[in-house]
């Protein structure tokens, strides 16, 4: 593409693009065609007019939109339908060029709307990057050429004589959602998608080149995907000093081109001067994704809002849930972890360079005060239940029967109907202490508990009656972060990462019995670094790890693949 259309762009940064390969991004899929559409009444439409009922058939609204056999430009323009569109007009008269340029201009509406000379038969974009493809002349580019550059749901509108046929591109079904931060609400980090692969080229990079300060907290707060769409808070405040201000947005971005679809100002969010990048790990729980809808509370003590993904509008606000700490949806049920006795957060104040990251460490920690654990109904907004008692934060878990969690001493099951308690463990140990920018690890994977508290030990537990079934060591995973725990390939695995002296050596034991049946050491040696300061992820095909050398493994064979 050229410079006119990317001038205007906004992007994520490039660091963020190693997690997207865990969100599905780009691959190609089948088609179908819509023949039998209403003859082309342009006639008596407006470009405007003619630009809506484009819209209303294909249902694309916002996104990245191209125009092929552009001509005037006035259709062009039309079709930047709103602030989350980006549209690239292209011709292959270098007169119809310059005029619609020029009329683009002459409306200062250029940047958002481009235009190009069209100057071979192939579209000057990626695979899988384009949402809507308009063309009111195909001026020799074949269908086969506009399928290659739709994304996956991408619509396109193509002009054959005097009829508009629509052509949609299906979403493979080997690509899957990162809803949660913990992929979704079972708490295991495993994507079930089968494209994530080595990458082979850079599919879109964005902005801001540089996050606000390395050494505060992370300009990036949290990051989901859902429905092709990637939905993240973050900090846009000033670059030139962390003591200025933030500015925290909730953002949405379509996963495959980066576009930014919609903005949604939080005025209240944790202080930027928390001394950790990767804390307090406990609001990246706060923003979920389920199919359309977006789940986030706009403020740090703001209530829980359902918005619509594709415009950012809100749909329903949950009464009785200010102060959510955390948030998971499951099957329509949202499963919410408030706190209305206040934060030990509330009181965080930075002291600059005297000793903060020791601070974090050990004066704001988990207060073991009881929260509630609240079930509502996410389309009706009704509470179903309410369980109060001790949660260990980031140990909240939910599947089709269980809503488990470590309320410090024990894991606990409750029925996820009712709320009541159905069985707790004998003692569960953990960590002393539970500083913000670590949590005891908890999955449920189909009929197990799986937990590490952090102490050392990971055990496995029945989920149908909390009985232990075995218990091992736990590898130090993780630097500044939740530590590891992922089940994968029929095995769960865990490597010694925190320090830059530890082996690295992956290990994945049976899920019945805990022995060991797979290991292998990393494949590169590095001088000092440690892995860097947020979990590692899977997909059913391979581990991925944040060492400074990003490498992946083969969840069969253990056989190292360079990311």
């Amino acid at each position: 593409m050229q410079r006119s259309t990317l001038d205007s762009w906004e992007f994520l940064p490039l660091a963020r693009w190693r997690s997207m390969f865990l969100i599905g991004c780009s691959l190609l899929g089948g088609m179908g065609t819509a023949p039998g559409l209403p003859q082309d009444a342009r006639g008596a439409e407006s470009p405007a007019e003619f630009a809506e009922r484009i819209t209303q058939t294909t249902g694309v609204a916002r996104g990245f939109i191209v125009h092929v056999g552009c001509g005037s430009g006035e259709l062009t323009g039309a079709l930047a339908f709103n602030s989350g569109c980006q549209v690239h007009g292209l011709d292959r008269d270098p007169a119809n060029v310059a005029a619609a340029r020029a009329s683009l201009r002459a409306a200062d509406r250029y940047g958002p709307v481009s235009i190009d000379q069209l100057r071979s038969d192939g579209l000057p974009y990626i695979d899988d990057f384009v949402n809507l493809v308009v063309a009111s002349d195909l001026q020799g580019v074949s269908v086969d050429e506009i399928r290659r550059v739709l994304c996956p749901d991408g619509v396109a509108y193509i002009r054959e004589g005097e009829t508009w046929t629509l052509i949609r591109k299906p979403r493979p079904q080997d690509i899957d959602d990162w809803t949660h931060y913990f992929h979704d609400a079972s708490g295991n980090p495993v994507a079930h998608d089968q494209v994530v692969a080595p990458p082979e080229r850079l599919q879109w990079v964005g902005s801001p080149r540089w996050s606000r300060h390395h050494d505060r907290m992370a300009s990036m707060s949290a990051l989901v995907s859902a429905n092709g769409h990637l939905y993240y808070i973050m900090d846009e405040g000033s670059r030139v000093s962390i003591q200025l201000p933030s500015r925290w947005q909730l953002i949405a971005r379509d996963a495959f081109n980066g576009t930014i679809l919609w903005k949604r100002p939080i005025a209240q969010w944790h202080d930027q001067m928390w001394p950790l990048k990767s804390g307090p790990t406990q609001l990246a729980r706060r923003l979920v994704a389920a199919g359309t809808d977006v789940y986030v509370t706009l403020g740090i003590k703001e209530p829980v809002a359902r918005l619509n993904g594709t415009t950012g509008e809100t749909v329903r606000t949950y009464a009785g849930t200010e102060a959510t700490e955390e948030i998971l949806h499951h099957d329509g049920l949202l499963v919410l972890l408030v706190n209305p006795a206040g934060s030990e957060l509330d009181e965080f104040a930075p002291k600059l360079n005297t000793g903060d990251q020791g601070r974090v460490a050990n004066e704001f920690v988990w207060n073991e005060v009881p929260r509630h654990v609240k079930g509502i109904d996410a389309q009706s907004g009704r509470t179903l239940w309410i369980h109060t008692g001790k949660v260990a934060p980031l140990t909240l878990c939910a599947n089709g029967e269980h809503v488990v969690f470590h309320d410090g001493e024990r894991i606990v099951s409750l029925d996820r109907q009712t709320g009541l308690e159905r069985w707790g463990t004998d003692p569960a140990p953990r960590r002393k202490l539970i500083p913000f920018h670590f949590g005891p690890r908890l999955v449920l994977y189909q009929d197990q508990v799986l937990y590490a508290g952090g102490e050392g030990r990971m055990r496995s537990y029945s989920a149908a009656d909390g009985k232990l079934m075995w218990e091992s060591e736990h590898a130090p995973s993780g630097y500044q972060s939740p530590q590891d725990l992922i089940v994968t390939g029929g095995l769960v695995w865990v490597a010694p990462t925190t320090s830059g002296r530890d082996t690295g050596i992956f290990k994945g034991r049976d899920l019945l019995s805990g022995e060991v049946k797979v290991e292998f050491p990393p494949d590169i040696e590095t001088y000092w670094f440690h892995h860097r300061c947020y979990i590692a992820k899977a997909t059913d095909r391979f581990l991925i790890q944040g060492d400074c050398a990003i490498l992946g493994h083969l969840v069969k064979t253990g056989i190292p693949t360079r990311l």
